[in-house]
């Protein structure tokens, strides 16, 4: 061991195996000090440590992943064979996971009895032109919000903010007694006016404003100066240079603008006062759905309907989830 130490102290290589062929361990200076043998066996232990830890946390992450999407994808499973199922079978005390008696009937029951093209007319009118009025205001007041200078805009921004907090279904009321103000419900309503009512009031987003904005406040402050040195105005940049940087992020906004009203179901069947006036998801509650004789619901073909009015729902997402994520991912958090 006195060797050991002087190698030490007079900074000399420390003698190997070979010099001391017994020793698993030595004490230096009271450090333990590993032979070369026992340090490769404890560094081989903690990478399989580390191996089989990785492992067991990958395995559960795949175990909660299939969870997750079990929990998504099992209701739009009891919707398809609940919609190719009897009336009978489905309200039965005993569920089954797949029908007895495959109805393929159920389909060809919704296109005869339920106005699918009316409904559909109605849903597209008010979607696309609630989606163009929605852009244009986001656009106009996300500009604003992140390139024009004037007293009060954060804290105008801020108060735009503070109104997502408010429940949408708070807002019902007031606007109701908006469109009623301008005689577009009541008495003599024309399908126009039923139009106007479902649209106009929601072409502001604070939210689209706000992820617009986060956009446009990434786009360079030089490219503006650089626009204004070339003579252009404002508008002549905002529509060349700042639309067409954040196409992924308008495409994200007409897409999920346009699946919000494909979904409406409050306001269109509060507003509407007939029914060729309300939209496609209204009409799978209407009374088609409805046995004359019993008065029981035939949940068959609603579900029938439901699967049908799904489906183009269920492509545009497909065809254009890249867009969606996309965009939410450049606004990124600047601002």
């Amino acid at each position: 061991m006195a060797d050991v130490n002087n190698a030490v102290m007079d900074n000399k290589p420390t003698p190997n195996k070979k010099s001391y062929p017994d020793f698993k361990k030595i004490v230096v200076n009271n450090h333990l000090v590993l032979s070369i043998e026992e340090a490769g066996k404890t560094v081989d232990a903690i990478k399989t440590g580390e191996k089989v830890s990785r492992i067991f946390m990958t395995i559960l992450t795949y175990i909660f992943i299939l969870i997750l999407a079990f929990a998504v994808i099992f209701p739009f499973y009891w919707m398809i064979i609940t919609s190719l199922k009897q009336n009978t079978e489905i309200q039965s005390t005993t569920q089954t996971f797949f029908p007895n008696i495959v109805m393929w009937s159920n389909y060809v029951y919704v296109f005869q009895v339920f106005d699918f093209m009316t409904y559909m007319t109605n849903t597209i009118v008010v979607a696309v032109f609630s989606t163009i009025g929605t852009l244009i205001t986001t656009i106009f007041a996300a500009f604003a919000f992140s390139r024009l200078t004037f007293k009060g805009r954060e804290a105008l921004f801020m108060v735009f903010l503070m109104t997502m907090m408010i429940p949408g279904e708070m807002m019902v009321i007031s606007n109701y007694i908006t469109v009623a103000s301008f005689g577009w419900i009541g008495t003599g309503q024309t399908l126009t006016d039923a139009y106007l009512s479902m649209i106009v009031p929601f072409w502001i987003s604070v939210f689209y404003i706000y992820l617009l904005r986060q956009n446009f406040k990434q786009i360079p402050n030089e490219l503006y100066l650089a626009a204004k040195v070339d003579g252009k105005s404002d508008w002549s940049y905002l529509w060349k240079v700042m639309v067409p940087l954040a196409a992924p992020t308008l495409i994200s906004i007409t897409i999920l603008k346009f699946m919000g009203t494909w979904n409406s179901y409050v306001w269109p069947a509060l507003v509407a006062d007939t029914e060729e006036y309300r939209l496609i998801s209204n009409g799978l509650r209407g009374a088609g759905f409805v046995d004359a004789d019993t008065g029981n619901t035939e949940y068959g073909y609603q579900m029938a309907a439901t699967v049908v009015v799904t489906v183009p729902l269920f492509l545009l997402f497909v065809f254009f989830r890249k867009y969606i994520m996309k965009g939410v991912g450049r606004a990124g958090i600047k601002g």
